[in-house]
């Protein structure tokens, strides 16, 4: 079950329109004909990390835009195995196989505590028949996540474990400053990135000695890129 600060699911508490990711999410285009069209409630929910949103498979009643901290996508391998296919970030959609399959994919966790909206999918197949500008976004979002699992596969899982320790050090940089990466547990990056958690941890504390990164947390999530150049050429 997921906890969440409105008093109970589907009351509507989202405020579409002065949403303060608007730009990037889904309705950024709509105008206020498109919002009348908004039948269904949206809500806001507040989840806490470690959180289950959806499992792989499982009947779909929404999808959801992240509007602050990560989220994991996890499958498993016929032994078991859990394997990260990728992370999402602010502004990014949770779900969005569920509008052609009416299931979901893969397992959506909590990395962080995160902010998310929850949309029923009645509402973006109200809005997708007849908003164009919705419908474009939506053909836009699904090529990015194409794109972005497509790189997610090609950067992380080639190359050395330091190659590979390296590339997500890069994609994990924040859009508001280039210079800082939020990494998180080891055993999720081992997920990731097909390698044992000793492996990880081993090529982060060498990026660290050799001073191509620096961590700022005492958790050891969060470093600042002090060497962007050496970071690169790995």
């Amino acid at each position: 079950m997921i906890p969440i600060k409105t008093e109970s699911a589907w009351k509507g508490t989202s405020d579409c329109r002065s949403c303060g990711i608007r730009e990037m999410v889904l309705f950024a285009d709509l105008n206020e004909e498109d919002f009348g069209l908004i039948h269904a409630p949206i809500d806001d929910l507040d989840i806490r990390a470690g959180t289950t949103l959806y499992t792989e498979h499982g009947a779909a009643q929404g999808i959801f835009t992240l509007r602050t901290g990560m989220i994991k996508l996890v499958r498993y391998t016929p032994d078991g195995r859990q394997r990260i296919v990728r992370v999402l970030r602010s502004g990014d959609v949770a779900g969005l196989e569920a509008l052609a399959t009416q299931r979901y994919d893969s397992d959506a966790v909590a990395l962080t505590d995160i902010s998310v909206c929850r949309i029923p999918l009645s509402v973006i197949h109200t809005l997708g028949s007849n908003s164009p500008r919705l419908h474009k976004r939506l053909m836009e979002k699904w090529q990015q996540a194409l794109k972005e699992a497509d790189d997610w596969l090609a950067d992380l899982n080639f190359g050395t474990a330091r190659q590979r320790v390296a590339h997500f050090v890069l994609k994990m940089r924040s859009a508001a400053d280039a210079e800082i990466a939020t990494l998180f547990a080891r055993e999720d990056m081992g997920a990731m990135l097909d390698l044992k958690l000793e492996t990880v941890s081993r090529e982060v504390s060498g990026l660290v000695k050799e001073g191509v990164i620096e961590p700022l947390d005492k958790q050891g999530r969060v470093y600042r890129i002090a060497d962007l150049a050496a970071l690169q050429a790995i």
